[in-house]
C-alpha cells in the first residue's frame, strides 16, 4: 500500500472512531455505497442477526448466496464490477465459508457456556461490517490485477519455473529405472513404480494444496511445497534401500503437485478476462512439456559413471531449492482475501483498533465441508455427470499415454535403433515441438473466441472449445499409427518415428487445453469440483500405464501395440463430437451444469456459492444471470 493510501485509511479510521455509532439503517435509509464497499460479503454473524428480521415477515436478500444484493451499476462501469464480483465470489467459495456452519449446529445442540470470571455477557458490538477492510476501489494497487506489468511478468516467470521443475521431476526418474533396478536388485518393472508413485502423488496432492491456498493464500503453499519437494528429492537420492526410494518419490509428487494445482489460480488472480486465457495456456505448456524435456537429461546423467542415477534426484533437489529461495524472497501474495488480511493487520497495529479485520479472518474450518468440497462432490461429478465422466475417461487415456511414451520411446530408439539412453531422450523433442504448435494455435484462436464471446453478451458457449479437441483427437490417433508403423524396424530411418511426435504432441496439448476449458465453461461454479474429479482419474491412469507398457510392447510388438492404442484413440474421438452436437441438451438435464442465457443487468446479480448447493441442486436463471468466469477458471 502506498503512503497516500495508508494516510487516507488512517484518517478515515480516526474520523470514524470519533463518530458515535448509529443504529443500523433501515431499507429506506440505506446510505450511498462507494465502490470499495461493493465486495462486502455477509458473514455468518450478520446472517444470524438478519434471521430475526426475516422471521418478522421479510426475507433478507442475502439468503442462498451470502452476499449483498445492493445495486451498484450506477456507481462503476461493468468491467470494474466484474473484477469486484470476482473477489466477492472468490471469498464466498472459499472452504469453510458456508453459512451452514458449526455456529448453527452448535446452537441447536448445547447452550452457550458461561462468559467466565462472573462476568455477564457484554452487549453486542456495533455493526460488524463497519470494521471489515476492503480494497480502495477497483484500481487499488494492492490488488494483483493492478500490479505493474513488470511485476506480473516476473511472478509468471518464477511460477512457470516452479511448475516446470515439478512436472520435470515426474519423468527424469524414468531414465534411471534400469540403473535403480540393478543397484537394488529388483526387476525393471518394479523400478518403474518410482515413476508411477510420483504421478500418484499428483493425484492426491491437490486435495490438500488447493483448499489450503484458499484459506491461507497462494504464497504459503507454494513456498512450503518447494521446501518439501527439495527434502524428499534429497531423501530419494541418498536412499539406502528401495522402499525409501518409492516413499520419497511419492511424497516428492505430493509436494510437487502444489504448483500444478495453485499456479493457475495465481494467474487468475493477476490477469483479467482479456489476458487470462493466454496466461493459462502458457502455464499449461510448462505442465506438458516438462515431462518430455527430462528423459534426455536423465539419460546422459545415468550414462556417466561419475554421476550416476542418484544425481537425477539431486538435480531435482537443487532445482527445487532454487525455486524455494526465489519464491520465499520474491513471490508476493496474489489472493485478494488474504491480501486484505495483511492490510487489516497493518491497520490494527497502527490504529490500535482491535476490531478491524478482513472477511477471511471470520472463516472457521469445517471438516465436513472440506470433505464434501474436495472429495465427495468431485466423485459425484466424475461418476454421475456424463460430460465429466466421458471427457475424464478420454483425458485419462491421453494422459496415461504421455507417461507410457517414457517406456515406448526407449523400445524404439534404444531397442530397435541402438541409441544410448541420453540420445534416445532427445527424440522426445518431436512431441515438445508438437505441443508448442498446439499452444500457439490456441493462442491464435483467442481473438476469434473473444469476438464470439462479446457477440453473445459475454456468456460463453462451452461447445466453442470443442473443434480444437476434435482436431487434436484425430491428430493424436494418426501420430500413434505413424509411430508404430515407422518405429518397429531399423530399415526405416529413425527420423520418421521421431516426427510422429509432432502429431501426438499437437493432439495431446490440443485435447487437454481445450477440454479443460470446456469443463470450466460447462460447470462454472462447480468447475473446481469437475476438474478435481478429472485430475484424480487421469493421474491414476498416468500412474498405471507405465506399469504394463513393457509387457504390451514385448508381447504384441511395437507396431501392433501402437495399432491397438491408435484404435482406442480413434474410438474415443466421437466423444467430443457428440458433445459438440448435443452438449447443450446434456447440460440441460444436468444437476450441476448451469443453463442460462445472457440477461440485461447481468453484472448486478451474484453467482451461487459452490459450498451452498447440495447434491441435485441446480443453479438456474433466476439466481444467476451471468456466470463468473474468473472464479471458475481458477480451477484450471
Amino acid at each position: 500500500m502506498g503512503p497516500n493510501n495508508v494516510d487516507r485509511a488512517l484518517a478515515a479510521a480516526e474520523h470514524d472512531a470519533a463518530i458515535p455509532v448509529s443504529p443500523t439503517p433501515t431499507h429506506h435509509e440505506l446510505p450511498h455505497r462507494t465502490s470499495a464497499e461493493i465486495e462486502r460479503v455477509i458473514s455468518a454473524s450478520s446472517v444470524s442477526s438478519a434471521s430475526s428480521h426475516s422471521a418478522r415477515g421479510r426475507r433478507p436478500s442475502t439468503v442462498g448466496t451470502g452476499m449483498s444484493r445492493v445495486s451498484t451499476s450506477r456507481d462503476i462501469p461493468p468491467t470494474e464490477l466484474g473484477r469486484i464480483q470476482t473477489a466477492r465470489s472468490q471469498h464466498s467459495a472459499t472452504v469453510g465459508r458456508s453459512i451452514r456452519s458449526r455456529r448453527s449446529r452448535a446452537s441447536l445442540v448445547k447452550p452457550l457456556p458461561p462468559f467466565g470470571a462472573g462476568k455477564p455477557y457484554p452487549p453486542l458490538l456495533p455493526n460488524q461490517e463497519d470494521f471489515v477492510v476492503e480494497f480502495d476501489g477497483p484500481d487499488d494497487p494492492l490488488h494483483a490485477q493492478n500490479w505493474p506489468l513488470a511485476k506480473k511478468l516476473l511472478t509468471a516467470v518464477m511460477l512457470g519455473y516452479t511448475t516446470m521443475i515439478a512436472s520435470f521431476g515426474s519423468s527424469i526418474f524414468s531414465a534411471a529405472t534400469r540403473a535403480v533396478a540393478a543397484h537394488f536388485d529388483v526387476s525393471p518393472d518394479v523400478s518403474l513404480l518410482g515413476v508411477s508413485l510420483y504421478v500418484l502423488g499428483f493425484a492426491t496432492g491437490p486435495t490438500f494444496w488447493a483448499p489450503l491456498s484458499e484459506l491461507k493464500g497462494r504464497r504459503l503453499p507454494l513456498v512450503v511445497s518447494m521446501l518439501g519437494f527439495t527434502i524428499f528429492n534429497l531423501a530419494c537420492g541418498s536412499a539406502n534401500d528401495f522402499q525409501t526410494v518409492l516413499i520419497s518419490r511419492f511424497f516428492g509428487g505430493f509436494f510437487g503437485a502444489c504448483p500444478l494445482a495453485v499456479v493457475a489460480a495465481v494467474f487468475s488472480d493477476m490477469f483479467d478476462n482479456r489476458t487470462r486465457g493466454m496466461a493459462i495456456t502458457v502455464f499449461s505448456m510448462t505442465v506438458f512439456t516438462g515431462p518430455m524435456l527430462a528423459p534426455f537429461i536423465g539419460g546422459f546423467m545415468v550414462e556417466d559413471e561419475s554421476i550416476g542415477w542418484r544425481w537425477t534426484s539431486y538435480l531435482m533437489a537443487i532445482l527445487g531449492l532454487v525455486a524455494f529461495v526465489i519464491d520465499l524472497m520474491f513471490l508476493h501474495e496474489t489472493y485478494p482475501p488474504v491480501i486484505l488480511v495483511s492490510k487489516a493487520a497493518e491497520l490494527r497495529r497502527r490504529t490500535l483498533n482491535w476490531g478491524i479485520h478482513a472477511k477471511q479472518e471470520e472463516i472457521e474450518i469445517d471438516v465436513k465441508e472440506l470433505i464434501t468440497k474436495n472429495f465427495s462432490r468431485p466423485m459425484r461429478l466424475l461418476f454421475c455427470e456424463p460430460i465429466v465422466t466421458l471427457l475424464s475417461v478420454y483425458m485419462a487415456f491421453i494422459y496415461g499415454l504421455l507417461y507410457l511414451f517414457l517406456t515406448a520411446y526407449p523400445f524404439v530408439f534404444m531397442g530397435v535403433h541402438g541409441m544410448s539412453t541420453g540420445v534416445a531422450g532427445l527424440t522426445f523433442f518431436g512431441m515438445v515441438i508438437g505441443q508448442i504448435l498446439a499452444g500457439v494455435t490456441v493462442l491464435l484462436q483467442q481473438p476469434w473466441y473473444s469476438k464470439k464471446l462479446a457477440a453473445n453478451n459475454g456468456v460463453p458457449v462451452p461447445e466453442w472449445r470443442l473443434p480444437s479437441v476434435i482436431a487434436g483427437g484425430a491428430a493424436f490417433a494418426i501420430g500413434l499409427f505413424w509411430f508404430g508403423w515407422t518405429g518397429y524396424t531399423k530399415d526405416i530411418h529413425w527420423i520418421w518415428p521421431t516426427l510422429s511426435g509432432l502429431m501426438t504432441g499437437f493432439g495431446l496439448a490440443s485435447i487437454f487445453l481445450q477440454a479443460l476449458n470446456y469443463l470450466v465453461d460447462s460447470y462454472l461454479m462447480f468447475a473446481a469440483s469437475a476438474i478435481a474429479g478429472n485430475t484424480f482419474l487421469r493421474s491414476l491412469a498416468g500412474a498405471a500405464f507405465p506399469l504394463f507398457a513393457r509387457y504390451m510392447f514385448d508381447g504384441m510388438g511395437i507396431q501392433w501395440a501402437s495399432t491397438l492404442l491408435g484404435c482406442v484413440a480413434v474410438a474415443l474421438v466421437p466423444i467430443p463430437i457428440i458433445f459438440y452436437m448435443y452438449g447443450d441438451r446434456i447440460r440441460a438435464k444436468s444437476a450441476y451444469a448451469p443453463t442460462f442465457a445472457a440477461a440485461p443487468g447481468a453484472a448486478e446479480s451474484e453467482t451461487g456459492d459452490d459450498s451452498e448447493l447440495g447434491h441435485g441442486e441446480k443453479e438456474g436463471p433466476s439466481s444467476v444471470a451471468r456466470p463468473d468466469m474468473d472464479t471458475a477458471q481458477r480451477a484450471v
